[in-house]
């Protein structure tokens, strides 16, 4: 069971920035992969970026060039840095760690609310 607890979710304006941090009970290196999704009301959860144990990155399109992940094995924390954000960026965001076998586990969520 790896424990996932997020934090960084604010209200901001259109263009503005935040960094998501999501902390691990756990070494993320461990991990298989970790990463950040999003819900937005009356819609499904959609993947936003995910990062491997060996560092590989993969994002979803409407993200691409504005959001950023990044992890700190130290801290076990993974990042999320939103640069550009649009009204279309606000949702409850999720932190989500999985192992081959196992998983996935899923954080409490954070609200990010971006006003036009």
């Amino acid at each position: 069971q790896v424990h996932l607890v997020e934090s960084g979710g604010d209200l901001v304006q259109s263009g503005g920035s935040l960094r998501l941090s999501c902390a691990a009970s756990e070494s993320i290196f461990s991990i298989y992969a970790m990463g950040w999704y999003r819900q937005a009301p009356g819609k499904q959860r959609e993947l936003v970026a995910l990062i491997s144990r060996g560092g590989a990155t993969n994002y979803a399109d409407s993200v691409k060039g504005r959001l950023t992940i990044s992890r700190d094995i130290v801290k076990n924390t993974v990042y999320l840095q939103m640069n550009s954000l649009k009204p279309e960026d606000t949702a409850v965001y999720y932190c989500y760690a999985s192992n081959v076998g196992s998983g996935p586990w899923w954080g409490q969520g954070t609200q990010v609310t971006v006003s036009s």
